[in-house]
This record gives structure tokens, C-alpha cells and sequence, in this order.
């Protein structure tokens, strides 16, 4: 962006070389407000920003009223730490935080949870320190926070600005270099100097490249977000069901073998129990963890052993089996392929594997 300096004024004695100076370097440096791209008139006021409320407890930080923070910028981040849209989210945040923190920018993470495993205080304090999160956390376990902005998304970001109102919102990620210009063009109604330089907004992901859709396994949430998976079996909830193998598969359905029980929100593996996906995307993530002690899955691509070509950030090989341990509730990187195409997943399951949910990039 450029800046406009008007540095030509008549100005007399030593006042005049200050402001001269003052100007000239700023301009080196990139930092100072600009007036062009920084204005507020694309910006809507949706009124006072609701009280943080119902929170349970409070990780980097005492309790924060928003009231305190009037005069600061607030980005208000909705998250939950097994969301894959708000994961890829984070290192934006991060950087922002970094960026912008001690220039009059709060970023606060509203921790709401979209399964109980999330409520756990430990949970969330081991995800944001394996994310890097130095920004305050507060854990909205009962919705109070979510409720009060009539929230439905994870993850949501709503901007405020210093006289406490919501002036945007970006509902799901992305979007990245917009939500930046707009801190900014807050920041410099509240009088705060910055660096205008736009972070790093690359996502890494292709979405258009995707179509495999979010999939859920419990009877319960698979009703509720419209996954159906591909036994004639199907549901019987809250039982142990033995599902028989399939020789044909249809795409973006799960299908399961071997004894698996049935839970609201997720599939527990019992004895040979096996799930087999077909899906079109590069990357594939799962929310897992354990009904006992730690466990661990097998996987297979097309029919053969993982390889390192595909091997995902949470596998490794083991006499030449790509390994998955499942040791607490979150989400796993199982595989991460060199470019988007179709693939066959399969699973191999010890007893006590938990399953909630599949989500690709």
C-alpha cells in the first residue's frame, strides 16, 4: 500500500525538521497508519459487542471484561480444538497476535465445544500450547459466550472496535488478508501505529480440489449433519453390531466391518473391526481417541501398506505398517498425499478406538 506524506508545509524552526524526520522514517519503515485501504465506511456496526459470559475457566489469562478493553481492537476468535477449519485458522491468529498484541490488538480464543471431550480443562491447555496460543483462552463450555452472539460456526471471528461495537465478522476460515486489512483500518481509528505489511494469508489448501465433504460417525451426529455410511446394517444405537464386509463401495460413504459399537457421537471398535473410505482430497484427518487405554490403527492407501510418500503427520512405519497411536481425544493427520485425487482408506482398528468424525484437505 502506499502512504501519502504531506511533508511540505511551511513549518518553522525545529518543529518543522521533527515532523519532516518523523515522517520519512515511517514511511521507510512501512509503519504508521495509511489512509488509503484503511478506511471505515466498508465496515458495518452491528451494535455493542455482548459480554464475555458463563466462562469456566481461563487459560493465559485473568477473567476479561470487555468493557476494560475500550480504546483496544478485540478479535473475538469461536474455536474448538479438534475443528480442522479452526486449526488452520490458528497460525493466522498467531501471527496477528504477534504482530499487532502490543499495538493495541486483543485477540481472545472463546473455547466452545463441539464434543464433550473439549470441555476438559487439560485438553484444551495441552491444544493450545501444541498450537503456540499465547493469546487469552476462555473455555465457554455451556455456550453462554456462543449464545450471546447467536453463534453457529466454527471457527467465527467478530472484530470490535474501541467503542466496544462489532464492526465485522467472518463466519468459517479464510478470507485472511481482509480480516488483516480491517484490524488495521480499526487500529488506526483508535490511533494505534502499526507496520502495514500483510502477514502471510496463504492457506495451503484447495478447496475447489476437495470433494470429499466433513463426515460424521456417531448415530446421533450423523443424523444431525447428514452422514449416512454404506452397511445395510446401519445404525442401532447404543449397541455392539457386528457389520459384514462389502465388495462394493460407493464414494464419500464409510463402511465398516468386524464389531463396532454404536455411540451418539462416535464408533468404538470391539473386535476385527475394519473402516473403509473412498474420498477425493490430498490430506485426511480424523477426531479420535481411546474408550480405555491408548490404541492404535493400522493404514492402508489403494489396497497397500502407507508409504512415506503419503505417510501423514501422526503415523509412523513399524516393520513397514504405517501406525497411527491414538493416545488422547483430538484430531490426527493420518495421511498427506503429494496432490488431490481419489484414494481408497483403510483402517485397521485394536479394540477401544473411538472415531467421531472424518475431514480432509
Amino acid at each position: 500500500m502506499s502512504k501519502k506524506i504531506n511533508a511540505y508545509a511551511i513549518v518553522f524552526g525545529v518543529v518543522a525538521a521533527i515532523i519532516i524526520v518523523a515522517a520519512i522514517s515511517a514511511y521507510l519503515s512501512g509503519s504508521g497508519t495509511h489512509s488509503e485501504n484503511l478506511s471505515l465506511s466498508n465496515l458495518k456496526d452491528y451494535g455493542p459487542a455482548p459480554a464475555i459470559q458463563g466462562i469456566s475457566a481461563w487459560i493465559n489469562s485473568n477473567a476479561i471484561n470487555l468493557s476494560s478493553l475500550r480504546g483496544k481492537v478485540v478479535l473475538l476468535d469461536f474455536w474448538t480444538y479438534s475443528c480442522i477449519n479452526c486449526i488452520r485458522t490458528i497460525p493466522h491468529l498467531n501471527a496477528w497476535y504477534d504482530k499487532y498484541g502490543n499495538n493495541g490488538l486483543v485477540i481472545i480464543g472463546v473455547s466452545t465445544p463441539e464434543f464433550g471431550f473439549e470441555k476438559n480443562y487439560s485438553n484444551v491447555l495441552s491444544a493450545v500450547k501444541r498450537f503456540g496460543i499465547t493469546y487469552p483462552v476462555a473455555l465457554d463450555n455451556n455456550y453462554s459466550t456462543w449464545n450471546a452472539y447467536h453463534n453457529q460456526y466454527w471457527p467465527a471471528d467478530y472484530l470490535i472496535g474501541k467503542n466496544g461495537n462489532i464492526r465485522e465478522e467472518q463466519l468459517g476460515e479464510g478470507n485472511y488478508a481482509q480480516t488483516e486489512r480491517d484490524i488495521q483500518a480499526l487500529l488506526a481509528n483508535a490511533s494505534y501505529s502499526f507496520n502495514s505489511t500483510l502477514t502471510n494469508a496463504s492457506l495451503g489448501v484447495n478447496f475447489s480440489d476437495i470433494h470429499s465433504p466433513e463426515m460424521y460417525l456417531g448415530y446421533q451426529t450423523a443424523s444431525e449433519h447428514g452422514t449416512a455410511i454404506g452397511n445395510a446394517e446401519g445404525f442401532h444405537p447404543n449397541q455392539i453390531v457386528e457389520y459384514m464386509p462389502v465388495n462394493t463401495v460407493q464414494p464419500n460413504k464409510p463402511y465398516f466391518s468386524g464389531e463396532w459399537f454404536n455411540a451418539p457421537d462416535s464408533m468404538v471398535s470391539f473386535n476385527n473391526s475394519r473402516l473403509i473410505l473412498v474420498y477425493y482430497a490430498n490430506k485426511v484427518n480424523i477426531v479420535a481417541g481411546t474408550a480405555g487405554t491408548a490404541t492404535k490403527i493400522t493404514i492402508k492407501l489403494d489396497g497397500k501398506s502407507l508409504n512415506q510418500t503419503y505417510l501423514g503427520a501422526d503415523d509412523r512405519i513399524v516393520n513397514g505398517t504405517a501406525v497411527a497411536e491414538i493416545n488422547q481425544s483430538r484430531l490426527y493427520n493420518i495421511v498427506s498425499a503429494p496432490s488431490y485425487g481419489p484414494h481408497i482408506l483403510e483402517i485397521d482398528a485394536n479394540p477401544a478406538f473411538r472415531i467421531y468424525t472424518f475431514t480432509f484437505g
